[in-house]
């Protein structure tokens, strides 16, 4: 009985993991991951290469992130990209370096890779995007009680920090593409 329990155990537990970091290979040999993510899956190849540059070159402006650090731990926050997309490479790492100078708990970020075949474009395998309006890649959604507060889609408007701050400071921010209607 017990090791009945234990197998069962495992196998819910890779069943579970197995729905994370699922990498797409073309025809051509390009990679790219769909689906749910986790931080680990950028310490991959050939992900690894984009990701590491990205975050060690960027100087985090830690006066911003002093001003939101405090409100940031009361968001769930979602990541939409494409690990195809040029935008995504070189905003996503920015980002991660961002939250862990914050010292902002990684349970409460989503990261949500979409597909870059023109046959599924930007769309995951589980439909995470459904009803998020995702249009560009990355797209980062801010969410308080379950509920969309804002977006930096793309690119930020000013910086990351600074664009960040605002809208968890409750400051007029409109992002990118805002003219897009948004569903909420």
């Amino acid at each position: 009985m017990k090791n009945l329990i234990c197998i069962t155990l495992f196998s819910l537990l890779t069943t579970a993991h197995s729905q994370f970091n699922k990498e797409v290979t073309l025809e051509d040999g390009r990679k790219f991951f769909i689906g749910k993510m986790t931080l680990e899956g950028f310490k991959s190849e050939p992900y690894n290469v984009w990701f590491k540059q990205g975050y060690t070159s960027y100087q985090v402006d830690q006066t911003f992130v002093n001003l939101f650090k405090k409100n940031l731990s009361n968001y769930h926050l979602k990541l939409f990209l494409g690990t195809w997309c040029s935008d995504s490479k070189r905003q996503v790492p920015r980002i991660i370096k961002i939250l862990e100078a914050a010292k902002f708990s990684m349970e409460q970020l989503e990261i949500v890779a979409l597909d870059g075949r023109k046959e599924f474009y930007k769309k995951s395998p589980t439909g995470e995007e459904q009803g998020l309006n995702i249009i560009k890649v990355p797209t980062f959604i801010f969410l308080k009680n379950d509920k969309e507060v804002n977006r930096i889609v793309e690119r930020p408007i000013e910086s990351l920090e600074e664009d960040i701050n605002a809208i968890l400071n409750h400051k007029n921010y409109v992002p990118n593409y805002a003219h897009l209607k948004r569903t909420r």
